[in-house]
């Protein structure tokens, strides 16, 4: 019988099992989670025959190895980098057959931050709550992949596109986010709400999958005080004493009390996922 499974040979600084998360669960303190990019995610299912929401592995900057214990089909999408197998080049952006024993090695990212690695069946690891995505603000779903591990594949119920490449996004020179007032905008002065949709921010090195965080103008207050904790949304801007706006990702609390003078459009998070530190950030309205 064939073993449907792969083995991790370097796991890389930050590798994940995603999925399109597990959303309706906020009111019990669960956040969405899932793939930071999802469009990049439901490509490469679709490019290696997996239904849209299959469990595939989100890479963070350096990438991963892998050696699968029997053929598979794998497609990589997301921020581009080098792909090959057992040395040789092969294609990113499409589907490659991936021989078991071989090493197919995911290089580290030349645009962008997080690669996907979709593998025909999806990965079959246990899910939490209908998801198989691992949340780092919570701890549900797999942990963090580490050298050495196994991870099981399921069943291949299509076979991979038939195409040469497929289009994806490159990465943001400058991050555009669409954004509509929040509930807390009256927390702030006219002019700190100007400067939020006028002003130049950056992209901080602290960011991660909980929250994009901003280097640039402070936001200034039109009230003193703290909120008592409230619901959080994906996408909400949140603005923490330092001023600096924050964007809540994925893998964002639940709850929160600082004020949220915005929310971004959710269509604008997945280049979110992809923006490297110091990109610039423009927040716009009205479009």
């Amino acid at each position: 019988m064939t073993d449907r499974a792969v083995a991790v040979v370097r796991a890389g600084a930050l590798t994940t099992v995603q999925d399109l998360g597990r959303p309706g669960h906020a009111h019990l303190g669960v956040p969405r989670s899932g793939a930071l990019d999802p469009a990049a995610l439901r490509l490469a299912n679709r490019l290696v025959g997996n239904a849209p929401d299959a469990a595939a592995l989100e890479t963070t900057v350096d990438g991963t190895a892998l050696r699968p214990r029997c053929p598979v089909t794998v497609a990589v999408l997301g921020a581009p980098c080098a792909v090959r197998v057992d040395g040789r080049p092969a294609a990113w952006g499409a589907p490659v057959t991936v021989a078991a024993g071989a090493v197919l090695d995911v290089g580290p990212a030349l645009r962008g931050l997080r690669a996907y690695v979709a593998l025909a069946g999806g990965l079959a690891v246990p899910p939490v709550l209908g998801s198989r995505s691992t949340d780092l603000l919570s701890g549900l779903g797999p942990h963090p992949l580490g050298d050495g591990e196994v991870l099981p594949l399921g069943p291949v119920t299509a076979p991979p596109a038939r195409v040469d490449t497929a289009c994806c996004p490159a990465p943001p020179g400058e991050l555009v986010l669409r954004v509509r007032l929040g509930p807390r905008h009256t927390w702030f002065t006219d002019a700190a709400l100007r400067t939020l949709t006028t002003r130049a921010y950056r992209v901080s090195a602290a960011s991660n999958r909980i929250g994009l965080r901003t280097e640039g103008p402070a936001l200034e207050r039109s009230r003193a005080g703290e909120l008592p904790s409230e619901g959080m949304v994906l996408g909400a801007v949140q603005v923490p004493p330092d001023g600096r706006p924050v964007v809540f990702l994925a893998d964002h609390p639940t709850t929160g009390g600082y004020p949220v003078v915005a929310v971004v459009d959710e269509r604008d998070l997945g280049a979110a996922a992809q923006a490297v530190p110091g990109t610039p950030v423009r927040f716009v309205t009205g479009r």
